[in-house]
């Protein structure tokens, strides 16, 4: 989807405006920061090219990579329930889940809660949002201005669309739909006497990665690195063994994988839901069998097995993945480019995030959960011309339940006491203060769910990390990440950790005071 210009919209739109005589409430106004906040979902920090990865050098994301060039990227942004609905629940909160109570996908979100964006909208930002929001129905209440959202997951093609007015099917791409929603809203649809805020919350990257039709073809023949534990044995570490998030074995090889029963037929394999090509046009479905059929029916030709369909699989996963990726990254570009047209972007602060981590083959996994790195950890970029230093690179841990206080700072509004996170604004120098946090608390309750991962809590510093595992699979890990950064060698029984261990497990029993989190066994339980 291409975008129409704006510079000759905005300079007629300037020309006409009335001269104010109120230059001093214009300007108090004017030192009020635009807010636009872009997440998506499932977006590994490994596929966002700012970060260096092989992966994504060989599928770079230039849109989302002008934020961090612009102002600043943050090299340990973490989560501290890394699933959807609970992690969304506290960037609008600044609360971990046990204090909002979202501990799990399915469960409802109060919109009566106190949340950022109504404490903006109260104190004269025009508010929108637009995309995934997946906690309950509908943001009613909340306290937006304008809202356009997918129901619950949404779907990629034709997606139902929720809107004050009831819902509705919407043909189009569900990325581009949300990004055309949003470009609308800034252009027509705000208050331009006031200061706005805005959520633009993509489906993208989330399962089952459909990438839209002029993407489906960007990486086929393309090859990823594969990582070094793609095949672990999960060898001491009880819980990662007893997970059902393989690439290669719990992948729906239809659903997920896209991949077809024989050559010459675009039949899919087993498709678990099978409303999200269902939901395609005829002419959509048409162009999308046309442009995998080449490669379906190579890899049938093949007749793979084992290790090298393994592989293989890895590969799609990838492409598919990536392929996804890259009408997020175009529709990051062109809100850069709306706010540079109209100079807006000097006043604006712009985040790119997602809801969480993800693994890319790493383990051997897809999806997120676990408190390993691929999934805790989150990708965010912060630009604030003349506020943030381009290129700042910002070391100093953070967490989601920041977002909240961050945007209340900048918006000259104080956090209330049930606030557990802290304004970024130190952290935009580049260093980190003293008093700065070193730890980074996390807990993931969703068991029994899917894919089978265990509930768990532990704590993250700089160079150790201490989880433990509770229910059926009652278990300690212990992991230096600066010996052993893939998280591959538990060391929990190790005679020469038993001195860091102890003392993490003090900081971990202080985390969860802090938190007034009870939930699971105590960190002294035997």
């Amino acid at each position: 989807m291409r975008y129409a210009p704006v510079r000759i919209a905005l300079f007629f739109a300037l020309i006409a405006a009335p001269v104010l005589s109120t230059g001093a409430a214009e300007a108090k106004e004017a030192q009020r920061p635009n807010i636009v906040f872009i997440m998506s979902d499932d977006h590994a920090y490994q596929a966002i090219s700012a970060y260096g990865s092989a992966v994504s050098k060989l599928a770079p994301t230039p849109n989302i990579d002008r934020i961090a060039r612009n102002g600043a990227i943050f090299t340990n942004s973490f989560v501290g329930n890394s699933l959807c609905g609970p992690s969304r629940a506290t960037l609008l909160t600044g609360r971990q889940s046990n204090a909002h109570g979202f501990t799990q996908n399915g469960q409802r979100f109060d919109n009566r809660s106190w949340v950022w964006p109504r404490a903006l909208s109260q104190a004269g930002y025009s508010t929108a949002m637009f995309g995934k929001w997946h906690i309950n129905h509908s943001p009613e209440g909340i306290g937006f201005d304008d809202w356009k959202v997918l129901d619950d997951q949404g779907e990629y093609y034709n997606p139902d669309i929720i809107t004050p007015k009831g819902r509705s099917i919407v043909e189009g791409y569900a990325t581009d739909l949300i990004t055309q929603y949003s470009l609308d809203w800034l252009k027509n649809g705000r208050d331009k006497s006031k200061p706005f805020a805005i959520m633009i919350h993509h489906k993208a990257p989330h399962r089952n990665f459909m990438p839209a039709l002029r993407h489906v073809q960007k990486y086929q023949g393309v090859t990823f690195p594969v990582p070094a534990n793609y095949f672990d044995d999960y060898a001491g570490r009880k819980a990662a063994g007893a997970q059902e998030m393989n690439v290669y074995r719990d992948m729906y090889e239809g659903h997920d994988l896209k991949m077809t029963v024989a050559a010459g037929t675009p039949a899919l394999r087993y498709n678990r839901w099978p409303g999200a090509f269902d939901r395609m046009t005829h002419a959509q479905q048409v162009e999308w069998d046309r442009l995998m059929q080449g490669d379906n029916d190579r890899m049938n030709a093949a007749k793979l097995s084992g290790r090298d369909l393994a592989l293989w699989k890895y590969q799609r996963y990838m492409q598919q993945y990536l392929g996804t990726i890259a009408a997020v990254d175009e529709g990051v570009g062109a809100v850069l480019d709306y706010l540079e047209e109209g100079g807006l972007d000097r006043n604006t602060i712009v985040v790119y995030t997602s809801d969480q981590g993800f693994y890319l083959g790493e383990h051997g996994w897809f999806d997120k959960r676990f408190i390993y790195e691929e999934s805790m950890r989150t990708p965010f970029v912060m630009q604030y011309p003349g506020h943030i230093r381009p290129g700042t690179r910002v070391a100093g841990p953070i967490q989601n339940i920041d977002y909240a206080p961050t945007f209340l700072d900048f918006a000259g509004l104080p956090a209330p006491a049930s606030v557990q996170g802290r304004s970024l604004r130190p952290l935009l120098g580049g260093k980190t203060p003293a008093d700065w946090r070193r730890d980074v608390y996390y807990h993931y309750y969703e068991y029994p769910g899917f894919h089978a991962v265990r509930a768990h809590y532990g704590v993250r510093g700089e160079r150790y990390k201490l989880v433990r595992f509770y229910g059926d699979i009652d278990a300690w890990e212990f992991y230096d990440l600066k010996a052993d950064p893939g998280e591959m060698h538990n060391r929990i029984a190790d005679p020469q950790m038993k001195r860091p261990i102890a003392a993490m497990k003090v900081r971990l029993a202080k985390l969860r005071d802090r938190y007034q989190d009870h939930d699971g066994p105590a960190v002294a339980a035997p």
